[in-house]
């Protein structure tokens, strides 16, 4: 991958070793779904290193400890719809107080562009993170998109998650948003001609929701 692309697999063996079931076509609904909150509750501990803390005292049982906490850093989670809501309760699980805003797109088939049928978000504040999430990053057109809008809105601190890459869609993400730090749970191999990613785990929407 580019050295000037911000993107990085979570190597962690739970993430692993769950994914191996994620992907396993003999997986049920409900497994498949518990499964996918559990590796977005994992990846979330990656991708909050680096959020600020503030020193506190507390009193514990036997006497005054010096702590810290979450600042006021104001997190917002933006799933693309309608996959990507399948990832919002693991991560909301680690941060409670996490607002949510919802993207909606779809690929216009004369055109194969992205097309927005949806878009809310809460009101910025000063001090906010933007997390937007999406289990695949195929072609990179729809997270592309949604980082297009979410900047036209002012917002300009955003990092991306994902369960599964591929590195066509890496590429192009990179190029757009070079400055935009980019998680996944693993870079698979390549596209195939319908752009599903391969080997992936099939349509993530589809095995979560019950639509396959």
């Amino acid at each position: 991958m580019d050295k000037g692309c911000k993107f990085q697999v979570i190597n962690h063996p739970l993430i692993r070793h769950k994914l191996t079931y994620i992907r396993n076509r003999l997986t049920g609904k409900k497994e498949f779904k518990e499964l996918v909150d559990e590796v977005a509750m994992l990846m979330a501990f990656e991708i909050t290193r680096d959020f600020p803390l503030v020193k506190t005292t507390v009193e514990t049982p036997l006497m005054k400890a010096d702590c810290e906490v979450m600042g006021d850093l104001q997190v917002v989670l933006v799933p693309i719809l309608r996959a990507g809501i399948g990832m919002v309760d693991g991560i909301m699980r680690l941060i409670p107080s996490a607002r949510v805003g919802h993207v909606g797109l779809f690929r216009d088939h004369d055109t194969l562009k992205p097309v927005t049928y949806y878009f809310k978000i809460p009101p910025l504040a000063e001090n906010h993170q933007f997390i937007l999430i999406d289990p695949m990053l195929a072609t990179g057109g729809s997270a592309i998109e949604a980082v297009n809008l979410l900047k036209r809105e002012g917002v300009k601190n955003i990092k991306f998650m994902c369960l599964i890459a591929a590195p066509e869609g890496v590429r192009a993400f990179c190029d757009a948003h070079p400055e935009i730090e980019v998680y996944a749970a693993a870079l698979d191999e390549k596209l195939n001609d319908k752009a599903y990613i391969l080997p992936g785990l099939g349509d993530a929407g589809d095995r979560l929701f019950g639509t396959v």
